[in-house]
């Protein structure tokens, strides 16, 4: 079995380019910074594990994901290897993304609460919920 979960934050925006051929796919590279659990001295904090997503994907997290953005991913591994010009051999390792998730609001990132603030609606067209609104205010 070979199943990868991760929940972390973007390092940068994502790099997308498109592959060669009849039908382009979008192929999109990202790095997730993913807190450790515990820290012995001397040690990083976070892990920066090499993410890839293709195809719609790869157009969702170019169009979605912005650095410093809290996203949970389910994946596979790959390890890749390759010679160099000079013969060197060189080896890769990352997470081949079959699921992509936001893992917070609009709101806790930030990015709501400036729109909300400026009086103009984010991208999506939505405002965040306040909170103060009770169930019994609704109207279903």
């Amino acid at each position: 079995m070979n199943k990868v979960i991760l929940m972390g934050r973007l390092t940068r925006e994502p790099e997308v380019r498109y592959s060669q051929g009849r039908e382009p796919v979008a192929v999109a590279r990202y790095t997730l910074a993913v807190n450790r659990r515990f820290k012995r001295k001397d040690e990083p904090e976070a892990d920066f594990i090499p993410c890839v997503a293709l195809g719609k994907s790869g157009e969702f997290a170019e169009k979605h994901f912005r650095k410093g953005q809290l996203v949970g991913v389910i994946g596979r591994l790959q390890v890749r290897s390759w010679e160099d010009k000079e013969g060197k051999k060189h080896w890769t390792t990352e997470v081949i993304i079959e699921e992509q998730h936001f893992a917070e609001s609009k709101k806790d990132s930030g990015e709501g609460k400036a729109a909300k603030e400026s009086g103009q609606a984010p991208a999506d067209g939505f405002y965040p919920i306040d909170e103060s609104v009770e169930d019994d205010d609704l109207p279903f």
